[in-house]
């Protein structure tokens, strides 16, 4: 793989660097369950929870979803540092990656649980930004929340920038603002949006990362 190593990266949250799902499904149901609608499974959630909650829950839940949003976030908040997991090998890549580029997060969890949690796993050093929904005036896959992200860096381009995530979503976020789109891991479920917005390249996990991030320091000493 020929490609110049990024001087910045941006990384979706859940599902690429933390697991958190048990308390996303947890609160997802309850505001559910109150509503008198069917409870989603592990596999339901994590297939449909995508986008930002206040672009979802108007669809999900109509007029009311304000209502379901206070009841999602109270059960949320309870548990979700307690339930909270760095996925496998996420803590010693951005330490390596954070010597060489600057690190950012762009996620559509809400900023300021988003940020309680890089607190709790003591990774808030590693990044320039952590920008999550509703700190921007829009959410992924609006480029508006990577601008921030970046500002006042120079507007991305392919070279210098890579947005890593796991959906499609991701994916088109990183195309719409300019980034390299880097798929980590791959849902069936998401084939038809990749189609769309393909993956300059993709990596199972954090070993293969760090060892392209390897190779492309080592090819340009």
């Amino acid at each position: 793989m020929k490609r110049a190593r990024p001087t910045a990266i941006l990384f979706d949250w859940d599902n690429t660097l933390v697991d958190n799902w048990a308390s996303v499904r947890a609160a997802l149901n309850a505001a559910l369950v109150a509503f008198g609608m069917a409870p989603w499974s592990e596999a339901e959630t994590r297939r449909r929870v995508r986008r930002s909650l206040r672009e979802s829950f108007p669809e999900l839940f109509g007029a009311d979803w304000k209502r379901a949003r206070e009841i999602f976030y109270r059960t949320f908040e309870a548990e979700h540092l307690n339930t909270l997991r760095a996925m496998p090998g996420a803590a010693d890549a951005l330490a390596e990656f954070a010597a060489g580029a600057t690190l950012g997060v762009v996620s559509n969890k809400q900023g300021r649980l988003l940020r309680l949690e890089a607190e709790a796993l003591g990774w808030t050093g590693h990044f320039r930004r952590l920008v999550g929904a509703t700190d921007a005036p829009r959410d992924k896959p609006d480029p508006a929340p990577i601008a921030l992200a970046l500002d006042p860096l120079p507007a991305p381009t392919p070279d210098t920038v890579w947005f890593v995530g796991d959906t499609a979503l991701d994916m088109q976020a990183a195309h719409a603002s300019g980034c390299l789109p880097v798929l980590f891991g791959k849902t069936e479920e998401d084939q038809g949006s990749l189609d769309r917005f393909p993956p300059a390249f993709e990596v199972a996990d954090f070993a293969e990362m760090v060892e392209i991030w390897r190779g492309l320091q080592s090819a340009r000493k």
